[in-house]
């Protein structure tokens, strides 16, 4: 006779987001042991503009993807300075998916993050500088090249301007040749740089 397991599935009761769902209930069954609950709650609390830090800081432990996609979409419906700076924090977050996943969820705020890029960009954690760059690489904001520039122009960490170099290769201008030529001569030992950079004002020039 074969054995059938028995699986324990997560529910939430539909009549209970009928009933009145104010800021402390939600904040309440932010924590609550059933992932569904988390889920809907974080839904629910885009209604609350005071909701982003509780957000924020569930967001920093929380470890069920479903329910961080659902913060993450309330922050960036919210999209207030608290939410911002929130998400700023999970760039320096030790869990890889999470930095990946707040990526993804600034690249839909250009006219929230565009106030605080320039900040990204001269952090002085690389790291964070290398997000900020991968930021701009969906971020549909006119200063995108003009950001870029200023890197390749600036910055003395290579793995920073090499990162910002792959984007400008591929969205750079005239505007950015001379840049990219004094960033060329200032790592004249770095093999990628030369190549990459060449491939770059040639796209450029072809153009």
């Amino acid at each position: 006779m074969p054995i059938i397991k028995q699986h324990t599935i997560q529910t939430v009761d539909v009549d209970e987001r009928l009933q009145p769902r104010d800021f402390a209930g939600l904040t309440a069954e932010l924590a609550a042991d059933n992932s569904t609950a988390r889920r809907w709650a974080a839904r629910d609390l885009a209604e609350f503009p005071e909701a982003a830090g509780i957000l924020v800081e569930r967001l920093k432990r929380e470890e069920d993807t479903s329910v961080r996609e659902a913060i993450l979409t309330t922050l960036a419906r919210l999209g207030d300075p608290a939410a911002v700076a929130g998400l700023v924090e999970c760039l320096r977050s030790e869990d890889a998916s999470l930095r990946n996943e707040v990526i993804e969820a600034m690249k839909e705020l250009p006219d929230e993050v565009a106030p605080i890029m320039s900040e990204l960009l001269e952090d002085h954690d690389p790291d964070v500088r290398i997000f900020a760059v991968n930021i701009l690489e969906s971020l549909c904001h006119p200063q995108v090249e003009a950001w870029l520039i200023s890197v390749i122009e600036k910055d003395a960490h290579v793995n920073v301007c090499a990162t910002a170099l792959d984007l400008l290769s591929e969205v750079g201008t005239l505007a950015s040749r001379p840049a990219l030529q004094q960033l060329k001569a200032r790592f004249a030992d770095e093999p990628y740089i030369g190549f990459t950079v060449d491939l770059a004002i040639k796209r450029i020039d072809e153009n």
